[in-house]
């Protein structure tokens, strides 16, 4: 009898123990999200908490394609993905890993330097281009299989070409200062505040985020503007695909944040719940703030399959 009393006793707190590491999960959200949007996260994360205190949020920041790699290749658990580039979740997860998409918010492309960076007082949107091919000067850039702002600053090189009508500049300029690309833009700030470098093509966003000095592009080659994404299209790069040894062409096109839930999200509802917040005109905000303007409603091709308490941030 006392051994089956203390067998009941072991199989209470167990159950005990499953049910409460169970209710602890179900408030727990896991979130991938570009590097670029790590400023505006935490804030939106921090709002989110004030009317959920008993939610604890995990964020990973990383490049886009970096974030996507985490799911398709590594099956890492994750809730939302949140891209720099919506393509990146159309071309990467859709459809194995969601089923939609939605575009949430711009940027554009610009140069970010400090006082002490080489011809600092002379550096502008008309001398940018000579400043950074000489030889005592070291500018970084990200990596273009890793993150979007990689292979944007790719595309800012051949759109800069062919707009000044300067043969042979983007190649002068992807050939130059190798040693410097990292996988995310911000991880390229340290070496912009130590010294190191003295220029990193980064997002305007981000440039005000951390308060640093920055150059902005001609329209024709900042990717920010609908109506030169004809234009933006004449110039492309070849990045990795699904598979080792599978390629994707990217064009040049204005700049798009995308979101999505993942279709095995570990806890789906509450991700459902955050991306609601994120994308209502409060989350919104929190973007506008931090230089990110925002595209809600946006256009969606995949509007069918969105869940129907988001439907209203996106259009058919």
């Amino acid at each position: 009898m006392k051994r089956l009393s203390y067998i009941l006793l072991i199989s209470v707190l167990i159950s005990t123990l499953y049910a409460c590491n169970r209710s602890k999960k179900q408030n727990e959200l896991i979130i991938f999200h570009a590097g670029s949007l790590s400023v505006p996260m935490k804030e939106v994360v921090k709002e989110f908490k004030k009317l959920h205190p008993d939610v604890k949020i995990y964020t990973e920041a990383a490049g886009s394609r970096a974030c996507a790699r985490k799911i398709a290749d590594l099956n890492r658990p994750c809730d939302i993905m949140a891209s720099a580039d919506y393509t990146v979740i159309d071309q990467l997860l859709i459809p194995d890993h969601t089923k939609w998409n939605i575009k949430f918010a711009s940027n554009e492309m610009a140069i970010v330097y400090n006082e002490k960076s080489r011809y600092a007082q002379e550096i502008n949107k008309d001398t940018w281009i000579n400043i950074l091919l000489k030889e005592d000067v070291a500018f970084g850039r990200s990596d273009p299989n890793s993150d979007p702002c990689g292979y944007r600053t790719v595309l800012v090189s051949k759109l800069a070409e062919r707009h000044y009508h300067i043969e042979g500049l983007s190649e002068k300029l992807l050939s130059k200062d190798n040693k410097y690309i990292r996988p995310k833009e911000t991880d390229l700030l340290a070496l912009l505040e130590s010294h190191v470098l003295d220029y990193v093509f980064i997002y305007r966003s981000v440039a005000e985020q951390h308060g640093l000095k920055y150059i902005l592009l001609d329209d024709e080659i900042n990717l920010k503007k609908t109506e030169l994404a004809e234009f933006y299209g004449t110039a492309s790069i070849k990045i990795s695909g699904k598979k080792p040894g599978e390629f994707i062409t990217k064009k040049g096109e204005p700049m798009v944040y995308g979101i999505t839930v993942l279709e095995n999200a570990p806890n789906k509802e509450l991700a459902i719940k955050f991306m609601d917040f994120f994308l209502s005109k409060a989350g919104m905000a929190i973007m506008e703030k931090n230089g990110q303007p925002s595209l809600i409603p946006s256009k969606s091709e995949t509007y069918q399959y969105i869940p129907d308490k988001l439907k209203k941030y996106a259009t058919q």
